[in-house]
């Protein structure tokens, strides 16, 4: 997978996902980037890419020539994502749908926000990776990048590690255990030491089941209603 980043900051990438496992999958050609300086298309000497929002208001807006420049320069294919706080959630499914992209264009946004216009032009998909804001698009873009890639082929060392994740199958993932058997008075569930693979795969559908409806009544209320279908 290719990705291309425009932002402000190119010093920040690759940031964490230079370590680990999507460190070690940079390293080994399963994904490449390019981190893009928004500036660099800039029209005047101090590189400056916000102007002050039509109509008044707080902040400063990113102009639609300056960004637009360099989405003419680099954009050209694939898939366009704005992160953006009023975007569509970022959800297992999307991660999936987005990970059997070959290139990925993202824009980091900052300020208030961007120039309507180039989004419109450009047919950028906004997304949002939770209801809270962030000082910037770098982060929210680092967090996408994460969930995609570790579902790149080859990135896990184990393939079904991913299926049993949370979310995979609407719920919240089990309860997990680990040696030592016991620890301080608390030992490792019975069912799980006992060998009989049916027996643990329904005991930890049932505890999927029942974190879900403790911790997520929403995943918990879509869940239900897929059964039901």
């Amino acid at each position: 997978m290719k990705v291309k980043i425009l932002t402000i900051f190119p010093e920040l990438f690759p940031g964490f996902l230079g370590t680990s496992l999507t460190g070690k999958a940079l390293d080994d050609g399963k994904w490449s980037f390019e981190a893009i300086n928004i500036r660099d298309y800039a029209f005047d000497k101090h590189g400056s890419v916000d102007d002050t929002p039509s109509g008044g208001g707080a902040g400063m807006i990113m102009r639609a020539d300056v960004l637009g420049a360099a989405l003419q320069a680099n954009y050209h294919t694939g898939r366009l994502i704005n992160m953006s706080p009023r975007g569509t959630p970022l959800t297992q499914a999307k991660v999936h749908e987005l990970a059997k992209e070959e290139e990925l264009t993202i824009i980091c946004s900052r300020f208030e926000g961007i120039d309507e216009r180039v989004l419109e032009t450009y047919g950028a998909e906004d997304i949002s990776i939770g209801d809270y804001i962030l000082t910037g698009g770098e982060q929210a873009a680092m967090i996408m990048l994460d969930a995609i890639i570790r579902l790149l082929p080859g990135v896990l060392g184990n393939e079904e590690s991913s299926s049993e994740e949370s979310f995979e199958d609407g719920l919240l993932e089990y309860p997990q255990y680990t040696r030592p058997t016991e620890w301080q008075g608390h030992p490792i569930p019975d069912i799980l030491l006992s060998g009989h693979h049916q027996k643990i795969a329904a005991w930890r559908h049932l505890q999927s089941e029942e974190v879900t409806k403790q911790r997520r009544p929403d995943l918990w209320k879509k869940y239900l209603a897929s059964k039901n279908n």
